[in-house]
């Protein structure tokens, strides 16, 4: 009865429409997640699949991908498709969307984890590398979240799950590309979530700090001074309070005991003070 009520509640201003629900009869609901062979995506998609969802993890190397599906096979009985695909081409949604089609189903959660970062001064970082990022990061998240709503709002039932960042919420002189990207997709995120209340549809940002993962390496941050001391968490972690938090309709989840604080932090404090603090923290360590 409490679900029920639940659910009622979740889709307050939803109205069912026959003529458009008819063309997703029959149609299995099935999550997608970008970035889903490593990291916190990776995490998410084993969290997920625990709860019995059926996985569609999309990434750009096939052998990760592949490494992914056996961890997952080993560990639930739920259903784990791949696609190896770069999400950033101009026929990413078509392809996820004949690969949908031949599985007989439809997207009924999408989790955008897929991003790159970049650590250095802006006017440092060639052209094409903050172009890739916006590309991933911003562009990419945009077109998928895009796409995947307005079937879900037709039917008033699904979510979203975006990953952003602590660094959503200020400037990040040394990883300014990043931390305007993270920006971004909670910006984007926290809107769509308050349009769509009452439309049955979870929307949820995920605004992790530092994660055990291979990212900051990549990025460039491994020795930013901010790896001294502020401890990370594991992927694990991030991917349960997600999970979580986004099952039970929360608009952001800030994972961990020291995020919350740096988040509200990063609100309250002038970008004239906040930028010579964090622009220090991400400076690498001599």
């Amino acid at each position: 009865m409490n679900g029920s009520l639940l659910a009622r509640w979740r889709r307050r201003w939803w109205r069912p429409d026959p003529t458009a629900l008819s063309a997703y009869e029959g149609l299995r609901p099935i999550t997608l997640i970008t970035g889903g062979s490593e990291g916190i995506g990776f995490a998410l998609a084993q969290r997920f699949a625990s709860h019995g969802h059926e996985l569609l993890l999309v990434a750009r190397t096939a052998e990760k991908l592949a490494q992914a599906q056996r961890a997952l096979a080993a560990t639930s009985r739920a259903q784990v498709h791949t696609l190896a695909l770069d999400i950033t081409s101009d026929q990413a949604i078509e392809r996820i969307d004949a690969e949908l089609r031949k599985l007989g189903g439809l997207c009924d959660v999408l989790v955008n984890c897929a991003g790159i970062g970049l650590s250095g001064p802006f006017a440092d970082e060639p052209e094409e590398k903050v172009t890739a990022l916006v590309d991933l990061n911003v562009r990419a998240l945009t077109r998928l979240t895009s796409h995947y709503l307005r079937p879900m709002l037709v039917r008033g039932e699904g979510g979203i799950l975006n990953l952003a960042s602590v660094g959503s919420y200020g400037p990040g002189p040394n990883q300014a590309a990043y931390y305007a990207s993270k920006a971004y997709v909670l910006s984007l995120t926290e809107a769509i979530g308050y349009e769509t209340a009452g439309m049955g549809i979870r929307v949820c940002a995920l605004a992790p700090g530092p994660v055990r993962t291979g990212f900051h390496a990549r990025m460039g941050a491994r020795r930013a001074l901010y790896r001294a001391f502020t401890p990370p968490v594991s992927p694990a972690l991030v991917a349960w309070l997600g999970f979580w938090g986004y099952r039970l309709g929360a608009r952001v989840v800030w994972p961990g005991l020291v995020t919350p604080l740096a988040a509200l932090s990063m609100r309250l404090i002038p970008h004239r003070l906040l930028n010579p603090i964090v622009s220090t923290l991400l400076s690498p360590r001599r």
